[in-house]
């Protein structure tokens, strides 16, 4: 509830074919450290991004973030002003990759910012590899009844079963996924939780 000073932003990007999703925690809202967190983020997607779409907040639309997106040959687009569906796919996943295991709290510190960086990297393993999400197949409208078919994928899943991928990328993936344990992820997040929480109270 208290926005004066500098204190710790999270970067969320999610690819919309897959579900794959990424959170990137930096310093203070600037154009530079946010161009940064999303330069960070991008290289642990399996895929090569092509595009980034955003809301229309500073930190996103600003010249920084477009010379990092004509550099790599990304294309670079903006959601419509006021229209916040246009970020749906970010949006719907606030609550379940970002809040239900961060919470609320402000974080103001550099060390508190290495320790969320240190949750999401745990984070992204066990929510890519292990955490199922549903997406909408069809819609099929009969009257004023429409049925839905939804098929329920891991992000891993929908990169594995996918043709736009290639072989080693796949490969290295499974590697890393057989190295994986969920339990042992869980214990690591809440240990860094209770490095957040412990921080906060201080």
């Amino acid at each position: 509830g208290n926005p004066s000073g500098q204190y710790c932003y999270t970067v969320s990007l999610e690819d919309v074919a897959t579900g794959w999703h990424e959170n990137q925690a930096h310093w203070g809202k600037s154009e530079l450290f946010t161009t940064t967190a999303i330069e960070e983020a991008s290289t642990r997607f399996p895929c090569v991004v092509l595009g980034l779409d955003f809301d229309t907040g500073g930190e996103f639309v600003n010249w920084h973030l477009k010379r990092y997106c004509d550099r790599k040959h990304i294309t670079y687009t903006r959601a419509r002003q006021g229209m916040k569906n246009d970020q749906c796919f970010v949006e719907q996943s606030n609550w379940s990759q970002v809040r239900a295991y961060v919470g609320y709290a402000r974080f103001d510190s550099q060390a508190q910012t290495h320790v969320l960086n240190q949750l999401y990297a745990v984070l992204s393993d066990y929510l890519n590899y292990f955490q199922a999400k549903e997406r909408c197949m069809q819609k099929i409208r009969n009257g004023a009844k429409v049925k839905r078919t939804f098929a329920t994928k891991t992000p891993y899943q929908r990169v594995m079963e996918s043709e736009n991928i290639n072989q080693q990328t796949q490969q290295e993936l499974t590697q890393h996924f057989l190295t994986l344990n969920p339990k042992k992820l869980l214990k690591e997040i809440v240990r860094f939780q209770t490095l957040l929480d412990v921080s906060v109270r201080k």
